[in-house]
């Protein structure tokens, strides 16, 4: 199986093409049954009451996503009433667009699910605004629409209570196939057709999509009690499968070299080369055990990785006793490296062997400690009623173009459709004004080349039900990308809407011409309105991200100290720590590329910021690679300080960020040389030393780094 192959395979057997599936059929089995019984009107309403709660219905736990439903059906049935109510009255209607707008924006506080179900709040307002109702018809409607959300609830329910296990599959797949592609771009350090600077942005990009794979893992696995105290091998095996796969993220990010110096030193061999194709087949192999599981079908290797590393030590000790680039140590250190890998990609290859999983040792982890908790509380929304707050001025943003955007649709651009422009308005307008841009970008274009297509489509093909089908086909695809690739959401949804409206009568060339024009007001409103009003731009928060990522190398160092020391602590401890450090770096290199694409007057510092990056994920990297060293026999002195003057030293840049911070405890470190009266350090002891002496240049360079970015 190519990558193209697996990459299609991943899309269809996936959970964005599952959900496309099932909001598709959700939002066209009420229309299209109604319609057969001369009641379109009510299964459209049903229909737009079943897309509203699709937005709701996040990937997570089923209790996270079946209270979300529920509390979002509640909430279009109360909107949908008002609206009915107020419509009759354009005042009336503004303010109540003010007032919700800033109402359900502010559910961001509560996290990504409190705040779709404030989108499907006001979906449902802005699609009720223009629809003419009487005062009998208002409360009826609203039921409808209620009723619309059930149906879909519903169905999603009963989906998953058939195939309770796939949500979780699909979500480990995904994490896997991410990591496959973060070893991928690790092997490419090793080819010498490469930039390492490019390679090291390429893979802390990745590092950001791994560790939202993880989360998603995370969130599914720890947070659905059937499958965190299930006593059957199913949910056992997903746990157990996801621990390994996270110790084999570790391991990959764990191994570092000095890869200017392997390039310049072996090079001329070859055998780099050979090293990289290596590494890639182990991806290969780990791609192929995400489709596995994601189809939930068996898998037996067939790739021939213990082979491959005989011939590469073959090839290493060559190079070992020609002598011509010098000493072979560095090569078997990475062949030591592929080994222990091999050994973790076949850890993970248990998961199709239930007889080895059943008897796998119990791991000591507390699941809940994984997650985090979203307290739902008004404390928490009062907590944030001020300018402090980016979801504040993140809601009093929005309040305001959507009320440009109501005066627009309503005064200015009055027409069929002119909710189109307080629609997009609502949906382009981001937190951050980098993703706002794109968005934005991604709109215009998707709208215009889907305008294209479906214009095509509906003057090629003049058979309706060819055109029906393809208008399934479009929805299908465009709700699979709605949360992965949004211009192909948008490019999809608009022919779709299109072939719908030439399917009810309406004349599509004025359909698409009020779209592309709708489109670009509110593009431009919201816009403008991330641009001008109350931006906080990410250069000036990337201090709260490296204060992050600093304290959360300290703790891992901490942790390596203790280990080396002889220390106990607890193994979920150091996996906690060890979240913390990919969880801080992938959020610093995902606000450092959203700086990137904001406008360059606002940009700070990008050249140092990067370097920072680099050498946190080079630090981090060192430490983990020794960790698994821990001893519980007193080291000497002289391994133990350049550990002390490593951890001075990302204090002392701590510091620089938080002057709260304070000093962590090295009082077991502090050992008298007296109690070590020989000074000759073994060679493992050298060998300790020398990393640890490593970490602290690298330490030191992040001092450097920090002071570098807080002068200028």
């Amino acid at each position: 199986m190519n990558e193209h192959t697996r990459k299609i395979h991943y899309f269809f057997f996936g959970q964005d093409f599952s959900d496309g599936l099932r909001i598709t059929f959700a939002i066209l089995l009420p229309a299209l049954v109604f319609a057969r019984l001369g009641q379109f009107e009510t299964g459209l309403t049903l229909s737009t009451g079943a897309v509203c709660i699709s937005i709701t219905d996040l990937p997570g736990p089923i209790e996270h996503k079946r209270n979300g439903m529920l509390y979002g059906i509640g909430c279009i049935f109360l909107v949908a009433l008002l609206t009915g109510l107020v419509q009759h009255s354009n005042f009336l209607l503004g303010v109540e667009v003010a007032a919700l707008t800033f109402f359900f924006t502010m559910f961001l506080v509560y996290g990504a699910r409190a705040g779709a179900l404030g989108s499907a709040a006001l979906l449902i307002m802005i699609l009720q605004m223009d629809k003419p109702l009487t005062a009998a018809q208002v409360l009826p409607h609203a039921a409808l629409a209620a009723a619309g959300g059930l149906w879909y609830t519903v169905l999603s329910l009963l989906l998953h209570q058939v195939r309770p296990h796939r949500a979780a599959r699909q979500a480990l797949a995904e994490c896997i196939h991410a990591i496959a592609q973060f070893l991928t771009i690790k092997a490419d350090f090793y080819t010498l057709e490469t930039t390492l600077e490019e390679d090291y942005r390429r893979l802390i990009a990745q590092q950001v999509v791994v560790s939202e794979k993880q989360d998603a893992v995370r969130e599914v696995l720890f947070k659905t009690r059937q499958i965190v105290n299930e006593s059957t091998n199913r949910g056992r095996r997903l746990v157990v499968t996801f621990i390994d796969v996270v110790d084999l993220y570790e391991h990959i990010t764990a191994t570092y070299y000095d890869y200017a110096a392997l390039r310049a030193q072996f090079g001329h061999t070859g055998v780099l080369g050979e090293v990289a194709s290596m590494i890639r087949h182990m991806a290969v192999e780990l791609d192929h055990i995400g489709v596995a599981i994601q189809a939930n079908r068996p898998y037996t290797t067939r790739a021939n990785l213990k082979g491959q590393l005989e011939t590469l030590k073959i090839r290493i000790d060559a190079i070992g006793e020609e002598g011509t680039a010098g000493s072979n140590l560095v090569l078997k250190k990475i062949l030591v490296n592929l080994r222990n890998l091999t050994q973790r990609v076949n850890d993970i290859l248990n998961y199709f062997d239930a007889a080895k999983v059943g008897q796998t040792r119990n791991r000591e982890l507390e699941f809940s400690r994984f997650v985090s908790h979203n307290e739902f509380d008004l404390k928490s929304l009062r907590d944030n009623l001020t300018f402090n707050s980016s979801v504040f001025r993140h809601a009093v943003r929005m309040t305001l173009a959507c009320s440009v955007g109501f005066v627009a649709s309503k005064l200015l651009f009055p027409g069929n459709h002119s909710y189109w422009i307080l629609m997009t308005t609502t949906y382009m307008l981001k937190p951050g004004f980098s993703l706002t841009k794109e968005r934005n970008y991604q709109r215009i274009l998707g709208t215009l080349a889907g305008g294209v297509i479906g214009v095509l489509i509906l003057w090629l093909i003049p058979d309706t039900g060819v055109q029906f089908a393809c208008m399934v086909l479009l929805m299908v695809v465009s709700y699979s990308f709605q949360r992965t690739n949004y211009i192909i959401t948008v490019t999809c949804l608009t022919p779709f809407i299109l072939i719908m409206f030439s399917l009810l009568g309406v004349g599509y060339l004025g359909v698409i011409e009020e779209r592309v024009l709708d489109t670009l007001i509110g593009c431009a409103i919201a816009f403008s309105a991330g641009y001008f009003l109350f931006p906080k731009w990410e250069g000036e928060q990337l201090g709260d991200f490296m204060r992050d990522v600093l304290r959360a190398n300290i703790k891992y160092l901490h942790k390596l100290a203790e280990g080396i020391s002889g220390v106990a602590f607890r193994q979920t401890d150091y996996k906690l720590v060890r979240k913390e450090v990919y969880v801080s770096s992938a959020n610093l290199s995902s606000a450092f590329q959203r700086m990137l694409s904001e406008p360059k007057s606002t940009r700070r510092n990008s050249t140092e910021v990067m370097d920072f990056v680099v050498l946190n994920h080079i630090l981090s990297s060192n430490i983990a690679s020794i960790t698994s060293a821990a001893t519980t026999q007193p080291i000497a002195p002289a391994t133990r300080k350049p550990l002390r003057q490593a951890l001075a030293a990302l204090t002392r840049s701590l510091k620089k960020l938080d002057p709260t911070a304070t000093d962590p405890a090295t009082d077991f470190l502090a050992v008298e040389a007296e109690a070590f009266p020989k000074q000759v350090l073994t060679p493992e002891e050298n060998l300790l030393r020398e990393q640890l002496e490593f970490i602290q240049k690298i330490s030191s360079d992040i001092s450097k780094a920090t002071d570098t970015i807080l002068v200028q």
